[in-house]
């Protein structure tokens, strides 16, 4: 065969591929219904649970230095989200008690607590979350409380992909004025097959330098549903911070008790 003939049958086979029926299958609903589909089949497939509660053990990273633990982590959707982290020794070094409008720790190993809203945390991380963001994020779902009638629908690498420039809370959920002005910049890749959100980001439009991303792989089902096992977060601002967490013992919609008691003479942090 011709070295002329072997470039045209390369280019023939290079077409065929590109207008494959799976290429045409996942450009029909985009070109037919844009993003509300791709909402509605977010929304459909993402994890649905009033309680949930799984073991992790997970790798921290900032300002490259490197630490490992283990952790328990119990939700209360929409109210109540309790993280217990213990060093590799076994011994609880860290408790935290996140609700819609409070943040609390204990910290055993220098006999500290903590209790306050998110401004001490945003301004400690750099970050801007909310406990809608914050539940989001961590368990891969979609946030709840946000307007999504302004996405974009689109393709990125094989991947159905969402995205929008205004992205604000919804006021009835907004707690004051400077919550409901807070407008966010968001993309959402969606697997094709399970819609499951595989890799996400949000920043807030007046601070583009400071972004919040996470990635979900390896699901497995919990019941009929599908849970990301792996996850990994990054926080990029002035340094990066990045989390790297792998899920076991998962549960969900089985009651949980959310401990948390501040022992005598622990000194609160200022």
């Amino acid at each position: 065969m011709s070295k002329n003939k072997i470039f045209l049958f390369l280019i023939a086979l290079f077409v065929m591929i590109a207008c494959s029926p799976a290429r045409k299958a996942i450009r029909a609903p985009i070109r037919e219904e844009g993003a509300d589909y791709l909402f509605a089949k977010l929304k459909e497939n993402e994890l649905k649970f009033d309680w949930l509660s799984a073991k992790f053990s997970a790798d921290y990273e900032n300002k490259g230095k490197q630490n490992s633990f283990n952790g328990q982590i119990r939700i209360r959707r929409d109210s109540l989200i309790w993280i217990s982290l213990t060093p590799m020794l076994g011994i609880e070094a860290v408790r935290i008690m996140i609700s819609q409008d409070s943040i609390k720790y204990i910290n055993r190993i220098n006999d500290t607590y903590f209790v306050g809203d998110y401004e001490y945390v945003n301004r400690f991380l750099n970050t801007n979350i909310d406990f809608d963001i914050l539940q989001a994020f961590l368990i891969g779902t979609d946030l709840q409380f946000y307007e999504d009638g302004k996405f974009r629908a689109g393709i990125d690498q094989g991947l159905y992909k969402l995205s929008t420039t205004e992205r604000q809370k919804l006021r009835k959920f907004a707690k004051n004025n400077q919550e409901s002005l807070k407008v966010y910049i968001q993309n959402i890749w969606l697997d094709p097959e399970s819609f499951k959100i595989l890799l996400t980001d949000v920043k807030e439009l007046r601070r583009e330098n400071i972004r919040l991303e996470a990635s979900y792989k390896k699901f497995e089902k919990i019941g009929n549903q599908l849970f990301s096992r792996e996850m990994e977060y990054t926080i990029r601002a002035e340094n990066t911070i990045r989390v790297k967490a792998d899920f076991s013992k998962i549960s969900i919609n089985i009651p949980q008790h959310f401990p948390f008691k501040i022992p005598d003479g622990y000194q609160p942090v200022q």
